[in-house]
C-alpha cells in the first residue's frame, strides 16, 4: 500500500513537471516571436549566407536575414493558425456530439459524416478546401477547421453515449428535466476534460498540416515568415551546402509539435482518472 502511494505521488510529480516544462518552453517560443520586430527580419546584404555563429545562432539566408528571428516568428504564426483551427474544430466536434445525443436519426447522420471525412485522404481534403477558399490565412484556417474534427467528435460521442446511460441522467429525465438542461448540467461537464485534451492534441496536427500545405504552395502567402515558406525557400539552396536554412526551422517545428503532444498526454494523465489509474 505504501509503495503504491509512493508510485502514485511520483507519477503525479512527473506529470506536473512535464506540464510545467512544456508550458514554459512553449511560452518562451511564443514570447520570443512576439518580441521580434520587423528590423530583425529585414534584409542585410553584408551578412548573406553566413553559417551558424554566436552572432546568428541559426545562420543567415541568401538575403542576410537572421534565421533565428525568422524561425521564431514563423513558429508564432503557426501557433496562431493552430489556435484558430483547433478551437474551430473543437467547437464543431462539440456541437456534432451534442446533436448526436438528441436522437438516433441524428446520431446516424453524425456517424456517417465522421466515416465520410475519415475515409478521404486527409491532406487531399485539406488542400481542396484551402484552395476552394482562396488560400492564404483564411483558407488554411477554414481547411484545417473542417478536416480535424472527426476523430475528436468520435471520442466525444462515445463519452456522451456513456453519460446518457448513467443513472443520474435517467433520474433527471424522470424528474421532467429538458434535454437542454441535461446537456448543460450533465453531458457538458463530463465532456470538458476530453474537450480540453482534444483541443490541445489537435495543435500538433494543425501546425504540421499548415506547414505542409504552405510548403506545397497552397497555404500562407510567401511574404509571411511561415515555417512552410522558410522550408520551401531553403530547398533550392541545400545543394550549395546551406543546410542550416532547413535543419534549424524544421527541428524547431518538430520541437513545438512534440511539446504540444507531451502537454496533451500529460494533461490526459492529470485530468482523466482512467488514464491516471492506468499509469499507476
Amino acid at each position: 500500500m505504501m509503495r503504491h502511494q509512493m508510485l502514485k505521488v511520483s507519477l503525479r510529480q512527473r506529470t506536473l513537471a512535464a506540464i510545467t516544462i512544456s508550458v514554459l518552453l512553449l511560452l518562451g517560443m511564443v514570447l520570443s516571436g512576439l518580441w521580434i520586430g520587423d528590423e530583425k527580419l529585414g534584409i542585410n546584404p553584408a551578412e548573406m549566407n553566413e553559417g551558424p555563429s554566436l552572432n546568428h545562432l541559426f545562420g543567415t539566408d541568401w538575403l542576410g536575414r537572421d534565421m533565428l528571428a525568422r524561425t521564431f516568428k514563423g513558429l508564432t504564426l503557426s501557433l496562431g493558425v493552430g489556435i484558430l483551427a483547433a478551437f474551430s474544430s473543437t467547437m464543431i466536434a462539440l456541437v456534432l456530439s451534442l446533436f448526436a445525443s438528441w436522437s438516433e436519426a441524428i446520431d446516424r447522420i453524425v456517424t456517417w459524416l465522421i466515416d465520410l471525412f475519415l475515409s478521404v485522404p486527409h491532406i487531399v481534403l485539406l488542400l481542396l478546401i484551402s484552395f476552394a477558399m482562396g488560400g492564404g490565412f483564411k483558407g488554411v484556417v477554414i481547411g484545417l477547421a473542417l478536416t480535424h474534427w472527426p476523430s475528436l467528435t468520435r471520442v466525444l460521442r462515445a463519452e456522451m453515449l456513456q453519460v446518457k446511460t448513467a443513472e443520474y441522467v435517467g433520474v433527471s429525465k424522470k424528474l421532467g428535466k429538458s434535454r437542454l438542461w441535461i446537456a448543460r448540467n450533465h453531458i457538458l461537464p463530463h465532456l470538458m476534460p476530453q474537450l480540453l485534451i482534444g483541443f490541445i492534441l489537435l495543435f500538433p496536427h494543425a501546425i504540421l498540416h499548415e506547414a505542409s500545405i504552405t510548403f506545397l504552395g497552397f497555404g500562407l502567402p510567401s511574404e509571411q515568415p511561415a515555417i512552410g515558406i522558410i522550408l520551401s525557400e531553403s530547398m533550392r539552396y541545400l545543394s550549395t551546402g546551406m543546410w542550416w536554412l532547413a535543419v534549424f526551422p524544421g527541428l524547431s517545428l518538430l520541437l513545438m509539435v512534440a511539446l504540444f503532444d507531451i502537454l496533451g498526454q500529460s494533461l490526459r494523465k492529470w485530468i482523466d482518472p482512467f488514464h491516471g489509474q492506468k499509469g499507476v
